[in-house]
């Protein structure tokens, strides 16, 4: 067994570094200038990087205005109180999830730390540990894969694209939870 993962290990190691020389061998067996393509594609993706630099300016500028404003913590609040006062006070807990699940479209950088700190007050065994992680496979960085890509092609009328996105990160987000209640609700 010890020698199965020896042997994976070193397909690992040799994976990238293969395909690297497979595709210069490649291009030489074709006659492609390398030099010349590969300094060709290095100026295309320069040129990508600077033209989308003020569509990630806005969207970071965004998520910081919601991250000083505390908006989170006062939406949190009001959800604990709304649930306790309908009766469903031992769902409340799940409602820590929010700032996660309204940073998880903005960005994965900060949506990721708020999953650590989720692990790290409540532990990754525990029900909120497993069903924030259930949320972080689930959705996507809508507002940042949106810049990136239409940015990219200066597409600047997205038409349905967002509300789309956003309704697919609610359902991943509402299924996240309904499976985390499903499998790990005893676990609290």
């Amino acid at each position: 067994m010890q020698m199965f993962f020896y042997t994976m290990e070193l397909i690992s190691a040799w994976t990238i570094p293969f395909v690297i020389l497979l595709i210069v061998v490649w291009g030489a067996i074709k006659r492609v200038p390398l030099y010349e393509s590969f300094v060709s594609g290095a100026k295309e993706g320069f040129d990508v990087a600077v033209m989308i630099i003020p569509y990630l300016v806005a969207m970071l500028f965004v998520i910081n205005v919601f991250r000083a404003s505390e908006l989170f913590g006062d939406i949190q609040w009001a959800g604990q109180w709304l649930l306790t006062r309908i009766g469903w006070g031992d769902y409340a807990d799940t409602l820590e999830l929010l700032p996660l699940a309204l940073t998880r479209p903005l960005t994965g950088s900060g949506s990721r730390a708020l999953l650590v700190s989720t692990m790290t007050e409540h532990g990754p065994d525990s029900f909120l540990g497993l069903t924030a992680s259930l949320m972080m496979g689930s959705t996507e960085t809508t507002f940042y894969v949106i810049t990136v890509y239409f940015g990219a092609v200066q597409i600047k009328k997205m038409r349905h694209t967002l509300p789309a996105c956003l309704i697919a990160d609610a359902a991943g987000m509402a299924a996240a939870i309904a499976i985390g209640y499903l499998l790990y609700f005893g676990q609290r």
